[in-house]
Order: structure tokens, then sequence, then C-alpha cells
């Protein structure tokens, strides 16, 4: 399309806005109906360690939200030199898990608790045992029931408990609902695409939580599976998100999404048997299941897609942000020189010269955790770099390792789904910032998992994107499955590279893997030091 074209779609508001806060970028993006993005914008933020909860401020939500949102439309005003008042669809995703509750005033109760958190093991443990599903430490039930034991004073006020993207697709819509893929990684989802009824009456009947006035379903969202409209944009709701007043009221709202269903939708991996892979901070895989797992897994999640089906997830809690502190390392030791190299073009340069590297590593061994680490068991962050007098370091090395460890706990845990439950996705289909840089992060990703990497060409921008697309299908009105519209109206001619596992890589990173678990202990042992 051209400008006037463009300017034609905008002003009949013949589109949709996906908002997605991410844990390090808040992003919006405005789509056509073709899906094409039309304008952008983004909003940098960093978690905050109080207490010892990692969490993020709900004034910083909202500043975020109207940073991006204010970018976006300043891109519209100079790009189509109008303003923008009206859209069509709108949906907000973020990042899944965590713990937000409110009173009967609509107050918050206690500072938000993210993903991140891993201080409920007693809470999940105990939920495991009693319904015989794997219940995460991020999910939003462990980090209740944690406060419950714990006998925190605000748990008797508790009047509703919801996610990060339901927290915001409520203050837009004033409807306090959630999309099942969200929901699920708050509390089982039964055949019905609901709370799971009995989990929640086990859950109700513990000592410990009838002592309580509320009952679980009470202060639960609602459920809205892709493609049920899930509320409009209310008055209040469009001064929040565009504080100029020039937003106008009345556009359709999607049910909110995590990140996980999002990243589902921006790689076309909603189909049985397909799989994907997101990494940024933290990282998941997804492979939608044709059939049961045989047992129970403690590092496997059973979550669902947008539209409800059964999705296995390994979810670990560090991936790129070591990564991007050794290159900033890096950055400021080029500045020292009176080198001025962009970002873009320091990662290309490390990455590209892991090709020189030994296959395993030359012996080297990273632990990128920034935090702690549900897969490997590892409790609090210390990244560390581990070498013997024996291994070669080398600048290739050192970043092969760098790799390594970035995907290191996501094989690990897919190693369960490949190895233990026979489960083989053909390919899986992978997105994220890490991915900017083309061939070598793809390549080693193949290599750990031993399964072809297929990279779409909006591999580093997926998130809000999927969450636009999943807005135009829900005021779309559509008859078609969200499966057969994705194929049909959305990637019927997606540019995708795929790469495949290369026989030396895949050897050369079980080798490295076998060294990265014997050094766990190390790891663990670092975490005796004081913050």
């Amino acid at each position: 399309m051209n400008i006037k074209q463009n300017a034609q779609v905008i002003e009949a508001g013949k589109t949709a806005l996906g908002i997605e806060l991410g844990s390090t970028q808040i992003k919006a993006v405005l789509i056509d109906a073709d899906a094409r993005t039309i304008a952008e914008g983004s909003y940098v933020w960093e978690n905050d360690y109080q207490n010892g909860i990692w969490t993020y401020s709900l004034t910083d939500v909202w500043q975020g939200i109207q940073a991006s949102y204010q970018q976006l439309a300043a891109n519209v005003q100079s790009n189509y030199h109008i303003s923008l008042q009206k859209i069509g669809a709108i949906g907000v995703s973020a990042m899944m898990h965590g713990y937000l509750v409110f009173d009967q005033q609509d107050r918050q109760l206690v500072p938000f608790r993210t993903w991140r958190n891993n201080i409920t093991q007693d809470a999940a443990d105990e939920l495991t045992q009693l319904f015989d599903f794997n219940i995460p430490l991020r999910w939003s039930i462990a980090h209740l029931y944690h406060a419950i034991l714990h006998q925190e004073e605000h748990v008797n006020q508790i009047n509703y408990m919801t996610t990060l993207a339901g927290y915001v697709h409520w203050q837009l819509s004033g409807e306090k609902m959630i999309g099942i893929g969200d929901a699920s990684g708050m509390f089982p989802i039964d055949n019905h695409c609901q709370f799971n009824p009995q989990m929640i009456e086990q859950f109700n009947n513990i000592p410990q939580v009838q002592q309580y006035s509320w009952k679980l379903a009470d202060i639960l969202p609602t459920i809205k599976t892709a493609g049920q409209p899930a509320g409009h944009l209310t008055s209040k709701g469009a001064k929040l998100l565009d504080p100029t007043g020039n937003l106008q009221s009345g556009s359709i709202m999607a049910a909110p999404e995590g990140d996980a269903g999002t990243g589902m939708i921006s790689t076309n991996s909603v189909r049985l048997q397909t799989g994907n892979i997101s990494v940024g901070t933290s990282a998941f895989s997804m492979v939608v299941l044709d059939k049961p797992l045989k047992k129970v897994h403690r590092d496997i999640d059973l979550v669902t897609t947008p539209t409800g089906l059964p999705v296995a997830m390994v979810h670990i809690n560090n991936c790129s942000s070591d990564i991007n502190a050794w290159t900033n390392l890096f950055q400021e030791f080029a500045s020292r020189l009176g080198l001025n190299i962009s970002p873009n073009k320091l990662y290309e340069t490390l990455f590209l010269d892991a090709v020189k590297s030994d296959p395993d590593a030359g012996g080297l061994i990273n632990y990128s955790y920034l935090s702690g680490e549900n897969i490997t068991d590892i409790k609090a962050g210390r990244p560390l770099f581990v070498r013997t007098p024996e291994s070669k370091f080398t600048l290739a090395n050192f970043m092969l390792a760098q790799l390594y460890s970035a995907f290191a706990p996501l094989k690990i845990g897919m190693d369960i789904l490949t190895k233990k439950e026979d489960v083989h996705p053909g390919v899986m289909i992978a997105q994220g910032g890490l991915f900017k840089t083309p061939v070598m992060a793809q390549q080693v990703l193949a290599n750990a998992l031993n399964i072809p990497i297929a990279v779409m060409n909006n591999a580093s921008v997926g998130g809000p994107w999927g969450m636009a697309v999943l807005a135009q299908y829900t005021a779309s009105g559509t008859q078609q499955s969200l499966s057969d519209y994705l194929d049909t109206q959305i990637f019927a001619h997606a540019d995708t590279m795929t790469l495949s596992p290369e026989p030396q890589g895949v050897q050369g990173y079980e080798d490295y893997i076998k060294r990265y678990q014997q050094g766990l202990a190390i790891e663990a042992r670092a975490d005796v030091l004081d913050d």
C-alpha cells in the first residue's frame, strides 16, 4: 500500500493494535487488514528487586504503555499525515504467570510478583502432589498458596486475582476476562476450556484455605478463547491508553493473552504437533500435543494454545541477559579505544566469530543465571563463567559458550519430551532478538535440540504483532478456525529459513551439556554468596 491508502485504512479504523508487556520492553504494533505493520512504538523498562521480590510497579506499567502508544501515534502522524483516532480492535499480551491481587475497592494488595520469583517451592510441590498435575513455581495459584502458607495478612482481602495482561485489559475494557492461554498459566484448565472445577474444589478443601471468606472460583477471571470478543475499549480506557484524548472508545477487545500465546500466533504454531521457541530474557518452547503425557514432570508445564489445545511447555528463567551483559562490556571496551560500533554490528561480529570455535566450546562453561533457574534447581541468580587451565580460552570459544549456555536449560527440559515422552516435532519455529543476527544462534539451537529450527522474517518482533493478529481475528467475525485463518490469511506467503542440525555440532553440544551438568555443583555453591 502507498501512503494515501494506508492513511485511508487508518482513518476508517480498519486496523488492529497489539500491545505486549515483555520483560525488558513494552511494544505496540498497529497492523492493517492484511497483517502488515503500519506503525510501531516501544518503551524500555526493567524489573526491580524489592524485599526479595522481582516486581514492576503499576505506575511503570502505564508510563510504558502510554509512551509506546504515543511513539506509535507519532509514527502514524509523521508517516501518514493523520492523527490516530480510531482503532478497529485492540489486544493486550504480557509476560505470563505471577501474582496480581486486588481488594473490593480495586486496590492492589501487594506489589506484582512476576514469573521470575522462585519463592513458591513449598506451595508448588504440595499442589502438584494434591492435583497430580505439575504446578510450576511461577503460576498464580502457587503464589496464592505460598501467601496462604506463610499467613500473609493481605490474603483475606483478596477480591480478584489476575495476570499482568488481564490487569491491563481490565483497566482498558472494564472486563475481568482473560484468554485461555494466559489462564492456563494461572491454574490448570479442563477439557471444556475452563479452570478445572475438580481441582478448584480440592484447593478450596485445603484446611488452610478454608479460613478465608472467598472461594477460588470467585476471585479468578472469566476465560475466553481466541475469536471470542472480550469487551470494548471504554472512554476511561481510551484516556488511559492515550492521555491526549485523540483516541476514540469502542474498539473491540480481544481476550488478553500471555507471551506464550502470542509466540504461537506469530510463528503459526497452533496446530497439533507444531512447535515454537521464544527467546529473550527468559525462553520457552511449546509443542502442541496430540496425546497426553505419560506422567507428570516437574520441568514440563501443561498449558494451552489460544484455542484451548494442550501444549507441553518448557520454560527457563534465563536466556539472553548474560549475552547482553558481556556484549555491553565489549561495547564499553570498544568505546575506550574510540570505536563507535552499533549494537547490531557488535552482536553480528561476536556471533560470527563463534564460527571459528571448537564444537564443544573448548571446554569453557557459562551459567547465565541472573535469576534462579527452575530447570536446574538453582535458587538464586549467580552469573558464572568457568574454565580449567586446559580450556581453550579464545574469543570464538567464549562466544560459543555464551550461546550454548543461553539454551542449556531449555535443552535439558526438551530432552524430557523427546527422550522420555517420545514427542518429536518435525521442526520448531524460533523467534526473539537473538535471531536478528542471521544463522549462528539458529544453528546453535538446532544443534542443541537436534531438531530443525525455522526462523520467519518477523522473528524479532513477533509478540505484539501476534497479539494484533489475535485482535484482528476477533474483530473479523470469521467462521474459520484460528489455524485455518493463520494459514490462509496471515502466513500464506511467509518467508522462512530452516536450518537442520549438524552432526558435529550436535555432538559438540552433547559434550558441552555433560560438562555443564557436572559443573552445576559450582553454580549451586555460589548461592551462598551474599547479594
